[in-house]
C-alpha cells in the first residue's frame, strides 16, 4: 500500500495562523507530515509526502494530479491519502471550539470512511475529542478538492483549533506534536490491518 501525506498550505498562504501570530498553519502541517512519514518508513511502509515545496503553496490541482498519478500507476485501491492541517474556528479572534475532527468528501468510499474513523478513534484514544459536537459516524464530510476529487481513500485531518488557547498549547508542545503523530501512524496502521 502506498501511503501519499499532504502537508497543507505554506508559507506564502494568507492567514492560517494563531491570533497571537506564535504558530503558523503551514509549518505545524509540515511538523506532523515530516515525522509521520519517517515513522511509517521506519516500521516498514510505503509513505511519501506529495509536497515538499514550502516556499509556495503548491494548487490543490496538483496535489490531487500528485495524487492521481500514484493512483493510476498503482491502482486506486493499492494508494491511500491524508492531507494533515490544523483548525480554526473564525478569522483572527480567539474562539471556544476545541478538538480534532477528520473529514471525507460527501460522495466518498467505504474505505475513506474506515480510515476516518480509524484515525478519529485514535485522537478519541489520547484524549483529543474536544468540545464539540461529534457525528455518530465519528467524521465529518465536505468536499474540500484535495479530498473530493482524488481516487483512492482519501481524508483530511484538521488537527486541533489553533485559535483556541489550550488546543494551541498541545499544538505548540513537543509531546502534543508527538501525541498528533502518534494518532496518525496508530490510525494508518490499524486501518491497514483490518484490510487482511
Amino acid at each position: 500500500m502506498k501511503i501519499l501525506i499532504d502537508n497543507g498550505h505554506a508559507k506564502t498562504t494568507a492567514g492560517k495562523r494563531s491570533p497571537d501570530h506564535t504558530f503558523f498553519e503551514w509549518k505545524f502541517n509540515r511538523d506532523i507530515a515530516i515525522p509521520l512519514v519517517d515513522r511509517l518508513k521506519e516500521l516498514g511502509y510505503d509513505a511519501e509526502r506529495i509536497v515538499t515545496e514550502d516556499e509556495y503553496d503548491v494548487t490543490l490541482t496538483e496535489r490531487c494530479k500528485r495524487v492521481n498519478q500514484w493512483c493510476k500507476r498503482l491502482g486506486a485501491k493499492n494508494v491511500i491519502f491524508i492531507s494533515v492541517h490544523a483548525n480554526a474556528a473564525g478569522n483572527g479572534d480567539w474562539k471556544n471550539a476545541r478538538g480534532f475532527s477528520v473529514y471525507v468528501a460527501k460522495q466518498c468510499s467505504e474505505a475513506s470512511k474506515k480510515l476516518a474513523q480509524s484515525l478519529y478513534s485514535e485522537a478519541d484514544k489520547r484524549g483529543l475529542r474536544g468540545n464539540r459536537s461529534v457525528p455518530k459516524e465519528h467524521y465529518w464530510q465536505a468536499n474540500f478538492t484535495v479530498i473530493a476529487k482524488t481516487l483512492c481513500p482519501a481524508v483530511l485531518t484538521e488537527n486541533l483549533f489553533y485559535d483556541n488557547k489550550e488546543d494551541l498549547a498541545i499544538l505548540k508542545s513537543d509531546e502534543g506534536k508527538r501525541k498528533i503523530v502518534d494518532l496518525h501512524v496508530d490510525g494508518i496502521i490499524n486501518y491497514l490491518n483490518s484490510l487482511k
